[in-house]
């Protein structure tokens, strides 16, 4: 089962988030700013983060810097009503981008998606390092 970061200040849009992803077979982590965000890092592994850009206390682009440098493995796709951000600088590191919507399809197919080429990715290596000596 993939866990899932979701960053999100909106508590009502961290509860249908939630309720969705875990419908959809994921296990998920909450956290309502960036501060929030980076403890769960701190503590925990993650298979992707799913992180919003205006939040109090510290904003998405400031978080998505701190990944980008410790957690660079970790899919990003970043969840904004904003599509404006798009062309930001730090936000070329991401892996994707969606804006809010009512319809969840999109997000949930990016992180579908995403999940599975980091799986193919991991299972590349795998492979690659099979009969190497050390």
């Amino acid at each position: 089962m993939a866990k899932i970061l979701i960053v999100e200040d909106d508590e009502a849009q961290l509860f249908l988030y939630h309720e969705e992803l875990v419908e959809e077979g994921y296990e998920v982590v909450l956290a309502q700013n960036g501060v929030e965000a980076l403890k769960c890092l701190e503590g925990s592994r993650f298979d992707l983060i799913v992180l919003d850009i205006r939040m109090p206390i510290m904003n998405g682009t400031e978080v998505m810097g701190k990944i980008s440098s410790r957690y660079k493995e970790t899919p990003v796709i970043i969840h904004t009503a904003y599509p404006e951000y798009r062309n930001q600088f730090i936000l070329l590191m991401v892996d994707g981008f969606v804006l809010k919507s009512a319809d969840l399809s999109i997000l949930k197919t990016t992180i579908r998606d995403l999940l599975e080429k980091k799986k193919g990715e991991r299972t590349w290596q795998k492979n690659q390092n099979i009969g190497r000596k050390e």
